[in-house]
């Protein structure tokens, strides 16, 4: 069985992480149980690596690395930060963290849509997103679009 590994690094203070961070995480969690239902079958499975930072690398916190590499490498989004007001609680001091611009969007935490589409970038796996079409006919992996391999896939 192939192995995807996502590295996700975050803050961590006693157990803690800033609520950016914390959104990711459950993001996360959520995406890669929906994708190893869909890959498992097809002999994928993706597991999640959690590296705890400390406040001296806030500046690598809420990212996400795809077998090492960066979502910002595989995917079309710009990395910058600002103010972040749970991790300066958290640290006791002023803090920034990163923030993502993914399809014209800022967001605090990284998308569930990014990671799913770093995913199937970081397999080599076929994407399409059917923009307008109703939930039920999606299809978010399967090359001829008529495969149940996601159970999203579409439907005659």
């Amino acid at each position: 069985m192939k192995t995807l590994i996502i590295e996700w690094k975050h803050l961590d203070v006693e157990g803690e992480t800033c609520d950016r961070c914390y959104d990711t995480g459950e993001n996360l969690d959520n995406e890669v149980k929906r994708l190893n239902r869909a890959f498992e079958p097809q002999g994928i499975h993706i597991e999640i690596k959690d590296t705890l930072l400390d406040k001296n690398q806030v500046s690598q916190s809420n990212s996400l690395l795809f077998d090492g590499i960066p979502i910002e490498e595989l995917l079309d989004i710009e990395i910058a930060d600002n103010y972040c007001a749970s991790c300066s609680d958290l640290i006791g001091e002023a803090t920034s963290c990163r923030t993502v611009k993914y399809e014209d969007q800022e967001y605090e935490d990284i998308p569930a849509k990014a990671i799913r589409r770093a995913v199937h970038k970081a397999l080599g796996v076929h994407f399409e997103e059917m923009k307008g079409k109703p939930e039920s006919t999606k299809s978010c992996c399967c090359d001829d679009g008529n495969q149940g391999c996601c159970g999203n896939a579409q439907r005659e």
